[in-house]
């Protein structure tokens, strides 16, 4: 019997090529790609929504700093990236063109989701049309709305290399997905602070990565409020006309991490001193 990769009869080499089976085995690889990529959590908190990325530092001689995974896209939108990053970057760079222009346009910010429907159309486009392939990369799209009551709606979308569109209260992607997803199913709870949230997050990466993080591995990104001493405030007016001000997106400096982090450690070595 012929090993599967020589039963797929050439569906796998055109991304326009249904198989019989109604498969893209293009979008299927571009997913894998996402699968082998660095883990990337975000979590919808009372304040904000929180992201957080392990940067997988494989050398002693790499600046840590050099990696970037979470980007700002506009005052009040980030991303976090899983993949290939190259493919991450060109898809920041249109987000962030796509939000500037509907400034120009409306005078207004785009909104989260709005956002989010324009990058999957366009991340879709690559799924239909030969000569091209699909983006290798998920995105964590996190920001904050304005509704027509004039309150600050905290988002959190999860992309897809085929262009599909979900929204989360605590999600995950890249390799460690499966470990991360399962945890939020057994500890996350609605209405946690940000410090809770981002705690939480470091669990997840920790468990993830099987400990093997620190805080020069670890990137943090808020939309809402992290720590009042440091929160940016935004006006803004909302569909009715009133002015209002949100919390912006903001990347946590070093300190902020590493006060983090040296507190997620803290609980867990206490953790395994009660068992």
């Amino acid at each position: 019997m012929q090993p599967q990769q020589y039963q797929m009869g050439g569906y796998d080499r055109a991304i326009t090529m249904f198989s019989p089976d109604g498969r893209l085995y293009q979008v299927e690889y571009a997913r894998e790609a996402v699968k082998r990529g660095t883990t990337a959590v975000g979590i919808k908190c009372r304040s904000g929504v929180v992201l957080l990325v392990d940067k997988r530092v494989g050398s002693r001689l790499l600046e840590p700093s050099s990696i970037e995974k979470i980007f700002k896209i506009d005052e009040h939108i980030g991303v976090a990236s899983s993949g290939l990053v190259g493919d991450a970057r060109a898809l920041v760079e249109r987000a962030r063109v796509e939000a500037q222009s509907n400034r120009i346009t409306y005078g207004e910010p785009i909104d989260v989701e709005t956002l989010s429907k324009k990058l999957c159309d366009h991340m879709q486009t690559y799924t239909l049309f030969g000569g091209a392939r699909p983006y290798g990369t998920a995105l964590l799209l996190a920001g904050v709305d304005i509704g027509a009551d004039g309150k600050a709606h905290y988002r959190l979308f999860e992309t897809d290399p085929s262009g599909t569109l979900l929204e989360y209260m605590a999600t995950g992607i890249g390799i460690g997905r499966q470990a991360v997803m399962k945890l939020f199913e057994e500890e996350y709870k609605e209405g946690l602070s940000a410090e809770e949230a981002v705690l939480l997050g470091l669990k997840a990466l920790y468990t993830a990565t099987e400990g093997k993080f620190d805080m020069n591995t670890v990137e943090i990104g808020v939309a809402g409020e992290y720590s009042k001493k440091r929160a940016v405030k935004k006006v803004v007016e909302s569909p009715t006309g009133s002015t209002t001000q949100i919390l912006t997106f903001r990347k946590l400096t070093a300190d902020e991490v590493k006060s983090a982090v040296t507190k997620f450690s803290k609980t867990v070595k206490s953790d395994e001193k009660a068992e």
